[in-house]
């Protein structure tokens, strides 16, 4: 019954964090339309910066917290899907990383990139995550 209620949890926290990776770059592309230090980009900074502090990063942590722990549970630990998976969370991992100084970055008034750049850049967790779900339920190796 543990091993049902850590997945349980696993499950919501990811949800909470693809949410959170797939909001914050829209954010993204509104905050770099508009001018430094407009009234607009200030209430930007502070969305961001509450979105990845209360929400993305608490995911990301539970996700990773209760994703080894189902490893290890389950013993899927020596799968090779498991592998990819975990290969795929960590470029996951990273991307939120590269998110959470862009946040700094917009914070500071040192964005440099374009709106479109982020409409780009807000496709790829949405990526990983196909990649991602189709491990966990197909395990095709």
């Amino acid at each position: 019954m543990l091993y049902l209620w850590i997945k349980a949890g696993h499950v919501v926290a990811i949800i909470a964090w693809m949410a959170a990776m797939l909001y914050l770059p829209r954010l993204f592309v509104y905050h770099a339309a508009l001018p430094a230090g407009s009234a607009q980009g200030e209430t930007f900074k502070v969305m961001e910066r509450r979105l990845a502090k209360a929400i993305m990063t608490p995911a990301m942590i539970a996700t990773w917290v209760l994703g080894l722990a189902l490893a290890w549970m389950s013993g899927a630990y020596t799968q090779g899907w498991l592998h990819a998976k975990f290969a795929l969370v960590l470029a996951l991992s990273g991307l939120h990383g590269w998110f959470s100084r862009l946040v700094k970055d917009f914070a500071a008034d040192r964005n440099t990139r374009s709106p479109t750049f982020y409409r780009v850049i807000n496709e790829v967790p949405t990526l990983l995550m196909i990649l991602v779900v189709i491990l966990v339920i197909v395990k095709p190796f």
